[in-house]
């Protein structure tokens, strides 16, 4: 038999979401068939000298329950929280919150974010500086470092499987995801939270500012950012959290899990260029690797979530793989002109939503996308209104710094074939 008949398929049973159009998805599509964004002023960043970008997109208040306290809460930033209380939704979504498997050694967690809480790097930074190590304490680390959401959760919920930490900035939670998904299909474990968090700090706006990547449309929030559309003038950053419960087939049918959908696909590569500058054939390479993965040709694909950052140079060349490999054919939107680019937590956040129009098959349009950039290749973009579409298999793309490209796809269920 061979390998690829040996490989066990693996459904997602679980989902929790801490993003920033809403926590669950009622609330997530009446702002997506809203057709606008939730982009806002930061007036908190206004008196940061040399900061272009005054824009962001963050999580509204969420609750937390009585055992989040100071000592269960000492380690995290909130980084870390929003993926540890997104990783609680999902168990309990799953049915598994507080079921001694959790702890058994058959659950791991995948789980990533661009960098830890900013404001604990922030204190190290002040050390050098200030040459004295005020403030600094024996948690300050473990909120600053790359994988403290990873860590986090591990401890929080007593986890003693395999810990993956993919701190690969825009696509953290979809290696996650990937990741977690080739643990499960190999049999090295059962189960897995898997995805990505990220908290929004200037620091970040600051990077992409540099490089005259940011949109500085300050007065409009309402009209950025623009992917795709000759218009755009660059991104905006959002935050958020997302957790996966990905689940082995047949452990999740003998305990009689709700199964939300199958994954079947990931591809994932480097583009070996560049460190900014995306890479159209690589990019298109890693879409035929998921492709290859999950056994089916590109015809079978009915929609395409796109990274869709609203740069210049990111559009046109993701529109340009995406074409290599579907054509025309295939429906494409992204959801960043709703809630900006949340970074790490992007990857996870966008395939759950993804997931979500699946299911209910209608599927949101690009938002402030009116006039198609013509340096973008001519896909079948869904403008203006949300689309009604019948298909059983979509993908969901990211694409990173450092030319890390990922591609997952996920299959109704049951789909029409089971």
């Amino acid at each position: 038999m061979s390998a690829l008949m040996n490989k066990r398929r693996v459904v997602v049973t679980g989902i929790g979401a801490l993003s920033p159009l809403g926590h669950d998805w009622p609330t997530v599509r009446a702002h997506l068939h809203s057709g606008r964004n939730v982009i806002r002023a930061m007036d908190e960043w206004k008196d940061i000298e040399g900061l272009n970008t005054q824009l962001g997109c963050t999580v509204p208040a969420f609750d937390l329950p009585a055992h989040y306290n100071r000592k269960t809460m000492r380690s995290m930033g909130r980084v870390a929280l929003m993926a540890t209380r997104a990783s609680e939704m999902a168990l309990e979504n799953a049915g598994l919150l507080g079921d001694p498997f959790v702890k058994s050694g058959q659950m791991g967690v995948a789980y990533g974010s661009s960098a830890g809480t900013p404001a604990a790097i922030g204190d190290f930074g002040r050390m050098i500086a200030d040459k004295t190590t005020e403030g600094i304490n024996a948690n300050t680390y473990i909120k600053m470092m790359a994988h403290t959401a990873a860590v986090n959760i591990g401890v929080f919920f007593g986890l003693t499987g395999r810990v993956i930490t993919t701190s690969s900035a825009c696509t953290s939670g979809s290696q996650g995801i990937g990741y977690a998904f080739e643990a499960i299909q190999s049999g090295k474990q059962v189960a897995m939270l898997a995805g990505g968090a990220e908290e929004l700090d200037a620091t970040q706006a600051a990077v992409f500012d540099t490089l005259f990547a940011t949109s500085v449309k300050n007065d409009t929030p309402e009209l950025t950012p623009r992917p795709f559309d000759a218009a755009r003038d660059g991104l905006v950053l959002g935050e958020g959290a997302c957790t996966f419960v990905l689940e082995e087939l047949e452990h999740a049918k003998a305990r009689g899990a709700h199964i939300i959908a199958e994954l079947i696909g990931f591809g994932t590569n480097c583009d070996g260029t560049h460190v900014t500058h995306p890479n159209s054939a690589t990019m298109a390479q890693a879409m035929r690797l998921a492709l290859a993965d999950a056994g089916v040709s590109p015809d079978v694909i009915g929609y395409v979530n796109a990274h869709g950052t609203a740069t210049e140079q990111g559009d046109i060349a993701e529109s340009a793989a995406t074409y290599e490999v579907f054509g025309n054919r295939v429906p494409v939107s992204t959801l960043k002109g709703y809630m900006g680019h949340t970074l790490g937590a992007c990857g996870s956040l966008e395939a759950w939503m993804t997931l979500e129009m699946l299911r209910e098959g209608v599927f949101a349009q690009n938002a402030n996308l009116t006039e198609v950039d013509p340096r973008c290749a001519p896909i079948d973009y869904i403008t203006h209104q949300p689309r009604a579409l019948k298909t059983d298999v979509v993908m969901s793309n990211n694409f990173a710094f450092g030319g890390i490209n990922t591609s997952l796809i996920f299959q109704r269920w049951p789909s029409t074939a089971e």
